[in-house]
């Protein structure tokens, strides 16, 4: 499969076939990073003479280590970049000409999701969304992963259901995956926190081509019933602090614990999350929290968050297999796979 050029802006953009094939080709090239044996078609250093520039307007870990360590095993050069003169004194438009004369890839992490398409519209280079406030299709890639692997079964025979801000990047982006690749999708959410109804419908015609089932219900038991993967995220996006005591009111009954787990009907139903995650009390916020609001944990308790259910780091691991992945695909010169 051939999409040498191509940006990855948004899983909509992507067919069944495609998403399948990023993902089959991360796990080749994570074969190749443990030094297992992998396709031939994917030895080498396969961005070797490249150059990346990755711009960041949000903070950020594992986006930013994944595209880094990424860039440095297949031997491209990168840019760190988050003081640059966009928007300031200078135009998206000719910051984005500028750096697509100089570099063979960009990558954007930030806040409105029209920054990334105007950059790819303008660079003439792919542009890879590392995050932005409405998607975020590099983590889904490497949810999908952590499933297949743990699972043992394709996607179009699993059910996923999203637990908490129905409407934030993560969920938006998981349901357009999912939908897409025939994953059955539920999200459990209060009524004020549902995916906006023009995702919804989009979604929905993604589902009516491959066969996804999708459940949107503010009753947890009905949502998460039968569900292979629950998976959560923090109640306020970056941005939406000042939201805190909103989102626990509203969130507080949606937290993942042993109760929600065992609603589901499997014992061996996965618990995935983005992360980061506030399922204890050794970071600010969480201190912050506990002082404020009397909470101890928040979307996930410390318990599921270290069960045998949970495999939160082999999500984190697979976002860097997965974004060399997209990287790769779009860029190769010697990819044959």
């Amino acid at each position: 499969m051939n999409l040498k050029g191509r940006s990855f802006l948004t899983l909509k953009d992507y067919t069944k076939d495609e998403i399948l094939y990023l993902i089959a080709l991360a796990a080749e090239l994570k074969k190749k990073k443990k030094h297992q044996e992998c396709a031939e078609g994917v030895k080498g250093k396969l961005l070797a003479d490249k150059n990346v520039v990755l711009l960041f307007d949000k903070t950020s870990t594992r986006t930013r280590c994944s595209f880094e360590v990424a860039c440095f095993d297949e031997g491209a050069g990168v840019t760190f970049l988050t003081n640059s003169q966009m928007g300031k004194k200078e135009s998206l438009e000719d910051t984005a000409n500028v750096l697509g004369r100089m570099y063979d890839g960009i990558e954007y992490r930030g806040f409105a999701h029209k920054i990334v398409e105007e950059l790819a519209e303008y660079a003439k280079v792919p542009v890879w969304n590392g995050l932005t406030d409405d998607d975020h299709p590099t983590q889904v890639l490497a949810d999908f992963l952590t499933a297949q692997e743990h699972l043992g079964k394709p996607l179009d025979q699993m059910k996923l259901c999203f637990v908490g801000d129905g409407r934030n990047n993560v969920a938006n982006a998981l349901f357009i995956g999912a939908t897409k690749v025939g994953m059955d999708f539920a999200i459990a959410a209060p009524k004020s926190l549902f995916p906006a109804e023009k995702l919804r419908k989009e979604c929905e015609a993604f589902a009516k081509e491959s066969g996804s089932k999708i459940t949107i219900s503010d009753d947890i038991k009905e949502a998460v019933k039968g569900a292979d993967i629950i998976y959560t995220d923090i109640w306020c996006s970056m941005g939406e602090e000042d939201l805190m005591a909103e989102r626990i009111a509203l969130l507080k009954d949606y937290q993942v614990n042993d109760a929600l787990m065992a609603a589901t009907g499997n014992p061996d139903c996965l618990f995935e999350h983005c992360l980061p995650s506030f399922h204890d009390l050794n970071t600010t916020t969480g201190k912050y929290v506990k002082e404020t609001f009397g909470l101890d944990e928040m979307e996930v308790t410390d318990k599921v968050f270290r069960s045998r259910n949970s495999v939160v780091f082999d999500e984190a691991e697979n976002r860097m297999h997965t974004i060399k992945a997209v990287m790769v695909a779009t860029l190769s010169d010697t990819l044959n796979f």
